[in-house]
């Protein structure tokens, strides 16, 4: 199977796109700004549909794209956002305060690793989607698990960073890269045999991993 073929094949069915996206869009290819992409953000929508969700929070603003992104397909959700990056934090206000949605995404400015006092009291959430500092997702994910829904998932983007988690970081020669591959490859690891969570790793875009709490019947 040609997989370039198949992806240029999916993208025809990818629902329109409003200008004020194309524009976050090209705003962050020109700015070097990593977004999700277009296959794994169409992805995770169409599990969100299953899911349904009325809260989200996000680790990782960037410059709010996906926020957006989700607060426009489903417009029951409350979304908190965090970022610490000072030039995304700018850049993500004007793109929310732009959007139909300010009402309905909150920004925390500051390391999502010492935000948890700002959320209030008891709050949960039926998506968690971790999207920062990769070397970081363990935390993130212990951190903040407890405040998931019963019915809930985590979503953490990234996972297979371009395919070379299945490769030996030991044939890296750049010392950052090599430490970085090795904490996602533990992170996969550690996530995968989670004794609370059931987890798969989804091969699309950068690599999508989705868990959900062991044991929990929906119905």
């Amino acid at each position: 199977m040609n997989d370039v073929l198949v992806r240029q094949y999916l993208a025809n069915f990818y629902k329109h796109r409003e200008p004020f996206i194309e524009e976050m869009e090209t705003y962050a290819l020109e700015h070097h700004v990593p977004i999700m992409d277009k296959a794994g953000m169409e992805f995770m929508l169409g599990l969100l549909y299953l899911i349904q969700p009325t809260s989200i929070l996000e680790i990782g603003s960037a410059i709010g794209y996906s926020s957006i992104r989700m607060a426009k397909e489903f417009p029951n959700v409350k979304i908190v956002t965090m970022e610490r990056n000072a030039e995304r934090i700018r850049k993500a206000k004007e793109f929310i305060e732009r959007s139909d949605y300010s009402n309905r995404i909150l920004l925390l400015e500051g390391d999502a690793l010492l935000l948890k006092e700002k959320l209030p009291e008891n709050r949960q959430f039926d998506v968690i989607f971790i999207d920062a500092a990769k070397a970081q997702y363990k935390r993130f994910f212990e951190l903040y698990e407890p405040l998931l829904s019963d019915r809930g998932v985590i979503i953490s983007d990234n996972v297979l960073f371009k395919g070379q988690v299945a490769e030996s970081a030991d044939l890296v020669d750049d010392r950052r890269k090599k430490a970085l591959i090795k904490k996602i490859q533990n992170y996969n690891e550690w996530l995968m045999n989670h004794p609370k969570y059931d987890s798969t790793i989804i091969p699309i875009g950068d690599g999508v991993a989705i868990s959900k709490k062991r044991g929990v019947n929906n119905d």
